[in-house]
C-alpha cells in the first residue's frame, strides 16, 4: 500500500530508566516515533528531551498524569493531525521482544484496517495473580463479542489503524487508565475491524516499575465490563451475523481460540477445582450453544446423520442425542484432560480392554503403533505410560500449533510424560525420527480421522455412517514404513455416571501394514476401510464422543457426490 505511513506511539510515565533503550532500539526499525509524557517525574522528563532530540520523535507533554489510555489516545490524536496511517503502540518498560516487530508491522501492511496484537507468550517471570487476572478478562471479551477472536485483549504491544480508532475515540467514552487496551479492542471488533494476533515474548523484569492499583483499576475495569455487556446486548443480532463461515479446513475451526481456552479453564481449575469448574461449565456451555452457530449447525449436521444411519441398521442408541449435550460433552472432556495434564488424574476408575496384549508387546523390545482419533479422549492412552512406567508413548501431530501447543503443557505440568512430536509432512527426517523411538522401546500415536493441513487432497475415500468420508492416507503410510504392529486405541467416558468413569479400548489392528508395489491403492483402501469401520464401531457406541466440529464428508469447498 502506497498509503502504509505507520509510527510508533510510546506512553511514558515514570520509565526513566528504560524508555532510552526502547526508544533506541525502535530508531532502527526507520519510522517516526510519538512519545509522549504522561506527566512524569523530572528524571523521566530529563530522558524523554534527551530521546525528543533525534529528528524521529515527536514528542508529546501532558501537565499532569492521565493514565496509560489517556496517554495513548493523546498520541493517537497526534498521529492523525501528522496524517500516519497507523500507530503502533509499544510500552516503555521494556516488556515486550521486539523482535515479533517486523512480523507485526508486516501483518499491519497486509491488512490495512484490522487491529495486529501481541499474542503474549510468558516466561515464569509473570506474577501469578496477573496471569490469572488476564485469564478472566479474556471471558469477558469472549462474551462481549459473542466471539473468540480476541485471544489477548490486554497486550500494550498492537498496531492500530488511526482513522477507525479516532472515529471511535471520538464519538464513544473509553477508559484512560488500564481499562484502555481491552476496551478500544472491543469496540474496534464491535466497528466491524478485525483483530489478528502474534506471538510476542513477555517479561516481567525483577526492576520493573508497575501503575497498576490493584483497587482502583480493578474497579475501574469491572465498570468498564459492565459498559462492554450493556453494550452488546443491541449488537447481538451482528455479532452473530460475523461467526466465521465454514468451508474452512478443519485446523481453521479447531485452533481458533485454542491456547487461550485452555490456558483460561486451567485458570479456573487451579483456582476452585474440579467441583466449581463443572459447575460453570454447564451455563458457559449453554451461552456457547446458543452463540457458536458453527459448532452448533456442524454437531446438529453430525447427529442427524448419526441417527439417519442408525435407524437404516436397526441399531438402537443408548441414549437420545442433542448438540447441546453433544458440546457439553466436548467440555468435560477438556475438563478431563486438564485434569490429566495437571497430574490430578487418578485411574482407579479407569478400566483397559485388552490389557493382556500388553507383556507380549514388551518382551519384544520394540515400539509399535498406535492408531487413535478425535473420538472420546485419547490422552487416556497415557493410563498405560502411568501404569507401566518403563512405557514411553510419543503422539505424532500433523499440525504447526504442536509447538504452542507443548509450551502450555508444559507450563500446566514441568513434570508431564506427554510427548509431543510435530510433522508438517511425512518425509524420510520423520520416518528416521519415528523408526529410531520404536527401536528404543517406544510407542507411536498417529491419529486417522482428519485431513493433512499441507496436503489434504491426498485421501482415501471410505464408507463412514453411511456416507463416504476423506480419511488422510498419510498415518496408515506411515505405519506401513515403520513396518511394526499396529493396534487402535479408543478413550471413552461413561456418561452414564456422575464420577468420571473411563473405558480404554486398546486392539490389535494388523500384525503390520504391507502395501505392496501394483497394489498399493487396492491394499491402502482395504486398510482405511478396516479403519472406518472400527471408528464407526465406536461412534455409535459413544455418539456425543465425536469432536470433530465441521463437515467430516466433505473436503474444503469441494462437494463429493460419490
Amino acid at each position: 500500500m502506497s498509503s502504509f505511513k505507520p509510527c510508533f506511539l510510546v506512553p511514558c510515565y515514570n520509565h526513566g530508566n528504560k524508555i532510552g533503550d526502547v526508544i533506541d532500539a525502535l530508531l532502527s526499525y526507520g519510522h517516526d516515533i510519538i512519545l509522549v509524557d504522561d506527566g512524569s517525574n523530572q528524571q523521566t522528563k530529563e530522558e524523554l528531551q534527551r530521546c525528543a532530540n533525534h529528528n524521529q520523535v515527536i514528542l508529546v507533554t501532558l501537565e499532569k498524569n492521565v493514565g496509560k489510555g489517556g496517554a495513548v489516545i493523546a498520541g493517537m490524536k497526534k498521529a492523525y493531525q501528522q496524517c500516519y496511517s497507523h500507530a503502533i503502540q509499544i510500552d516503555a518498560d521494556g516488556q515486550h521482544d521486539l523482535t515479533s516487530l517486523p512480523l507485526l508491522i508486516e501483518q499491519a501492511r497486509q491488512f490495512p484496517t484490522a487491529v495486529i496484537s501481541g499474542q503474549p507468550i510468558y516466561d515464569q517471570s509473570i506474577p501469578k495473580s496477573r496471569l490469572y487476572g488476564r485469564y478472566l478478562t479474556h471471558i469477558w471479551v469472549w462474551i462481549e463479542t459473542l466471539s473468540l477472536s480476541i485471544q489477548d485483549s490486554m497486550c500494550g504491544f498492537r498496531a492500530y489503524p488511526v482513522g477507525p480508532t479516532i472515529n471511535i475515540i471520538e464519538r464513544s467514552y473509553i477508559g484512560k487508565r488500564m481499562d484502555f487496551d481491552t476496551e478500544i479492542l472491543v469496540r474496534l471488533y464491535w466497528q466491524g475491524n478485525d483483530v489478528r494476533f502474534v506471538d510476542t515474548k513477555v517479561i516481567y523484569p525483577e526492576d520493573g516499575v508497575s501503575h497498576f492499583d490493584a483497587l482502583w483499576d480493578n474497579v475501574k475495569i469491572s465498570l468498564m465490563h459492565t459498559r462492554l455487556v450493556l453494550g452488546m446486548l443491541p449488537r447481538i443480532p451482528a455479532l452473530i451475523k460475523r461467526t466465521p463461515s465454514t468451508g474452512q479446513h478443519w485446523s481453521k475451526h479447531a485452533e481458533q481460540g485454542t491456547i487461550v481456552g485452555i490456558k483460561t479453564l486451567l485458570a479456573i481449575y487451579s483456582l476452585f477445582g474440579r467441583t466449581v469448574f463443572s459447575w460453570l461449565l454447564k451455563p458457559v456451555i449453554a451461552y456457547y450453544y446458543l452463540t457458536g452457530k458453527t459448532a452448533r449447525v456442524e454437531s446438529e449436521r453430525y447427529l442427524t446423520r448419526l441417527n439417519e444411519y442408525a435407524q437404516k441398521q436397526q441399531i438402537t442408541l443408548d441414549y437420545n442425542t442433542s448438540s447441546y449435550q453433544h458440546l457439553l460433552s466436548f467440555g468435560q472432556t477438556l475438563l478431563d484432560k486438564l485434569a490429566a495434564w495437571k497430574g490430578d488424574f487418578s485411574d482407579k476408575n479407569l478400566t483397559v480392554h485388552g490389557i493382556e496384549h500388553y507383556s507380549a508387546l514388551m518382551e519384544r523390545e520394540r515400539g509399535i503403533v498406535l492408531l487413535g482419533s478425535h473420538l472420546g479422549n485419547l490422552e487416556l492412552c497415557r493410563a498405560l505410560s502411568r501404569r507401566h512406567k518403563e512405557l514411553k508413548i510419543n503422539a505424532l501431530v500433523f499440525t504447526e500449533h504442536a509447538v504452542r501447543f507443548n509450551t502450555v503443557l508444559k507450563a500446566v505440568n514441568p513434570d508431564s510424560e506427554l510427548n509431543i512430536i510435530q510433522v508438517a509432512n511425512i518425509g524420510p527426517e520423520t520416518a528416521i525420527l519415528l523408526q529410531q523411538k520404536i527401536e528404543q522401546g517406544e510407542w507411536i500415536v498417529i491419529v486417522g480421522d482428519r485431513t493433512s493441513v499441507t496436503k489434504e487432497q491426498r485421501v482415501i475415500w471410505s464408507d463412514f455412517l453411511g456416507k463416504p468420508a476423506p480419511f488422510p492416507q498419510g498415518p496408515f503410510m506411515l505405519a506401513s514404513i515403520l513396518k511394526e504392529p499396529v493396534y487402535t486405541i479408543f478413550g471413552l467416558r461413561d456418561e452414564s455416571k456422575a464420577e468420571p468413569t473411563f473405558d480404554v479400548y486398546f486392539e490389535p489392528f494388523k500384525e503390520q501394514i504391507i502395501l505392496p508395489r501394483g497394489k498399493r491403492e487396492e491394499a491402502l483402501q482395504s486398510v482405511v476401510d478396516e479403519y472406518a469401520q472400527r471408528l464407526q464401531h465406536y461412534t455409535l457406541k459413544a455418539p456425543h464422543q465425536w469432536y470433530n466440529f465441521f463437515d467430516f464428508w466433505q473436503l474444503t469447498g469441494i462437494k463429493h457426490d460419490k
